[in-house]
């Protein structure tokens, strides 16, 4: 997608909706490659940013929110072994890529290259910087009361005049999250963070999205209320830029991770060696 296309649809709302391309045209129209068997957009952190927030802005009334996600080697892993997370994955609007072995091997197996890796921890300041500007608002969904409260928190610090205008932790059930997500629904947020881990927040945007009709656009995003409020620590940028993030949570982590990391790796390298390609343009498979 041409930067100039994603700053059009960027353009003040005297411009009649009928005018421009309706906001999914406008992200489906995104380039992407298939890697270990999933679409992922050719997009840079901020060309990813812009087009989120122009999808907000363009969503037609009544309709969906969009819904952007992420990809890295576990969900690769977890796609290729489940159909069922894999038709979660193929629902969103959007994927991108959270995962660095993603960008080299798209320098390697595929082409086009990915321009860089858009994690969500990264993403999301990318995405408030612009928001604070345009005046957009968020809602953050997930994580437990106490981090979900500190994120917002740190969150308002780190961007003097974001504007989040709701938040929940995501431990809800049965009738009080029906009553949240009308909550949702009546404040209408721009973009709306759903932290609750994979594949619950995809569950949650297939079940709950026909609802949100109101919201812009929905961001699933794993740990990042963790990062946000400073109970998980980003690996040193050397190893992120090497693919190597991974090895950094396995060794804050051990107990944990290392049944996953040691069943996931090796399968997604597999997937990106014999699952991966170049796309025409604006196709999925």
């Amino acid at each position: 997608m041409s930067q100039q296309l994603v700053a059009d649809a960027g353009m003040t709302r005297a411009h009649p909706p009928h005018e421009r391309d309706s906001a999914r045209e406008l992200v489906a129209n995104a380039p992407k490659v298939c890697l270990g068997g999933l679409p992922i957009a050719i997009l840079d952190r901020a060309g990813t940013a812009d087009l989120m927030l122009a999808a907000a802005r363009l969503k037609t009334p009544a309709s969906k929110p969009l819904i952007f996600s992420s990809a890295n080697g576990e969900v690769l892993s977890r796609c290729a072994r489940d159909p069922e997370v894999a038709r979660l994955f193929l629902e969103a609007d959007l994927l991108s890529a959270d995962g660095q072995p993603l960008v080299l091997a798209s320098r390697c197996l595929a082409g086009p290259a990915l321009p860089e890796r858009v994690a969500t921890t990264d993403l999301f300041h990318d995405v408030a910087e612009r928001a604070v500007k345009s005046g957009q608002t968020f809602y953050l969904l997930g994580a437990t009361e106490a981090v979900n409260r500190e994120a917002c928190r740190r969150a308002e610090e780190m961007h003097p005049g974001l504007r989040i205008v709701g938040s929940c932790h995501g431990y809800l059930q049965g009738s009080a999250l029906d009553e949240e997500i009308a909550r949702i629904r009546e404040i209408g947020p721009d973009v709306l963070w759903v932290a609750l881990g994979v594949p619950r927040e995809q569950i949650f945007c297939e079940t709950w999205a026909h609802r949100l009709d109101t919201v812009g656009t929905i961001k699933t995003s794993g740990g990042l209320f963790d990062f946000l409020a400073g109970a998980r620590r980003r690996a040193p940028l050397w190893l992120q830029a090497v693919g190597g993030e991974w090895a950094y949570r396995l060794a804050q982590e051990p107990r944990r991770l290392w049944r996953r990391y040691a069943m996931t790796n090796p399968h997604a390298a597999f997937l990106l060696l014999t699952r991966s390609s170049s796309l025409p343009d604006r196709q999925r498979p």
